[in-house]
C-alpha cells in the first residue's frame, strides 16, 4: 500500500488532530465529494471513497492508535484488521445519519425527535388605531385563534383514565436506525419510528375531544394596552400567547401589528408633529395673536408683523409622546398667508390705495430679486 494517500493529509490535518476536528474536517469534505452533490463525476467519487476510508480509521480510537504505529501496514493482509484491506471500506459502517442530515435533511436526527420539546408558533394579528388613539394610548380587546393542549386529556392525546405507552419499537425514542449497503460500504441513518410517527408514544384509546392530537385550537379573547405615542408600522410582543408548545415546549407569542389612520391636520415625523395654518395678509403684516391646533387642545401663539408665507415656528413639547416615556416631541407650524378673494369694490379701492402707499422698503424680497436680476 505504498501508493495509498496518509489518512491526515487526505483529511487536511495535522498527526495531533482532535476528534471533534477530525470529524469537522470529514464532514466538509464529504458534503464537497458526496455523489449526490456530483453527479457522474468519476473523481469526486473516488475522492469520497478515501475520505470515507481515512475518517473511517481515524475515528475509531484503537484503529487511529495501530494506523499511528504502523501506517496503512496496520490493515494489510494480517496486518491487524484482516480481510484484505477496505475493497469496500473492509466491512466498515458509517453512521451516515448524524453526518448528512445537516446537509440534505436540515439538522441532526436528534433534533428532529417528534417527542422532543418544540416551542409553540408564534400568532400574528393586526389592529387599526385612529390617530388620537396612538398618541395618547389606549386599550384594546383584540379576538384570534389559538392552538392550546386539549384540556380534557392535558396534551397527552389518551382519553382520560389511559395514559399513552412507550412505543416498543424504537423504545420511546421516537426514531428508529436503518441501514443500507451501498457502493461506499454499509451506511446507517435515523429515521422516524414507523409505528408512533416519531412521537415515541403509542395511544390506544385517543381522547375525544382532540382526537389524540393533544392539541386543540380555540378562539380567545384579550385587552392589550396600547402604549401612548406607539407609531404606524410598530408591533407588540405579548410573550406566551402564541400557541402552545408540545411535549413541554414554551409557548410562542403574539405579535400585534399596528396600523394608524392619518390624521387630517397633522402629519407625523418620529415623534415630532407638523401641520399647516392659514393666516390673513393683515395678520401676518401687522403680527398678531393666533390659535394653534395641538393634540392636546388649542394655544394662543403670537406671530411676529412683517411674517411671510412659509415662516416656521416651533412648540416646544408638543409633538407625540415618546412610547418608552421618554419626553415628547416638537410641533412644527407651517403658516401660509392667503390671498383674500372675492374682494368689494370699496375693498378693492382700499387695496389698491395701500399698494400706492408702499415704498420699495416694505417689500425687501421683491426689492432684492429685482436688483440682482438687473445685475
Amino acid at each position: 500500500m505504498a501508493d495509498k494517500r496518509d489518512y491526515y493529509e487526505t483529511l487536511g490535518i495535522s498527526k495531533g488532530a482532535s476528534a471533534d476536528e477530525i470529524k469537522k474536517a470529514y464532514r466538509s469534505l464529504a458534503k464537497k465529494y458526496h455523489p449526490d452533490m456530483n453527479p457522474g463525476n468519476a473523481e469526486a467519487e473516488q475522492k469520497f471513497k478515501e475520505i470515507n476510508e481515512a475518517y473511517g480509521v481515524l475515528s475509531d480510537e484503537d484503529k487511529k492508535a495501530k494506523y499511528d504505529q504502523y501506517g496503512h501496514a496496520a490493515f494489510e493482509q494480517g496486518g491487524g484488521f484482516g480481510g484484505g484491506g477496505f475493497g469496500g471500506f473492509g466491512g466498515f459502517d458509517f453512521d451516515m445519519g448524524d453526518i448528512f442530515s445537516s446537509f440534505f435533511g436540515g439538522g441532526s436526527s436528534s433534533s428532529r425527535r417528534a417527542n422532543a420539546p418544540q416551542q409553540g408558533d408564534d400568532i400574528g394579528v393586526r389592529i387599526v388605531l385612529s390617530f388620537e388613539e396612538a398618541f395618547f394610548g389606549c386599550k384594546k380587546e383584540i379576538s384570534y385563534g389559538r392552538i392550546q393542549k386539549c384540556g380534557d386529556c392535558g396534551g397527552s392525546g389518551a382519553e382520560k383514565g389511559t395514559s399513552a405507552e412507550k412505543c416498543t419499537k424504537c423504545n420511546g425514542t421516537g426514531t428508529v436506525r436503518v441501514q443500507q449497503r451501498t457502493a461506499f460500504g454499509v451506511m446507517q441513518s435515523t429515521a422516524a419510528c414507523p409505528d408512533c410517527k416519531g412521537t415515541g408514544k403509542i395511544i390506544k384509546t385517543p381522547c375525544s375531544n382532540c382526537k389524540g392530537k393533544g392539541m386543540v385550537k380555540i378562539n380567545k379573547k384579550l385587552e392589550i394596552t396600547i402604549p401612548a405615542g406607539i407609531d404606524d408600522g410598530q408591533r407588540i410582543a405579548l410573550r406566551d400567547q402564541g400557541n402552545d408548545g408540545r411535549n413541554g415546549g414554551a409557548p410562542g407569542d403574539l405579535i400585534v401589528q399596528v396600523s394608524v389612520r392619518p390624521h387630517p391636520i397633522f402629519e407625523r415625523d418620529g415623534k415630532d408633529l407638523y401641520c399647516e395654518i392659514p393666516i390673513t395678509f393683515a395678520e401676518a403684516a401687522l403680527g398678531a395673536k393666533i390659535k394653534i391646533p395641538t393634540m392636546e387642545g388649542e394655544i394662543d401663539y403670537d406671530i411676529p408683523e412683517g411674517t411671510q408665507t412659509g415662516a416656521m415656528f416651533t412648540i416646544r413639547q408638543k409633538g407625540v409622546p415618546d412610547v418608552n416615556g421618554r419626553g415628547k416631541g416638537n410641533l412644527y407650524v407651517k403658516v401660509v398667508v392667503e390671498t383674500p378673494k372675492n374682494l368689494s369694490e370699496e375693498q378693492k379701492k382700499i387695496m389698491r390705495s395701500f399698494a400706492e402707499s408702499c415704498q420699495e422698503k416694505n417689500f425687501s424680497k421683491r426689492s432684492s430679486f429685482f436688483s440682482r436680476f438687473r445685475k
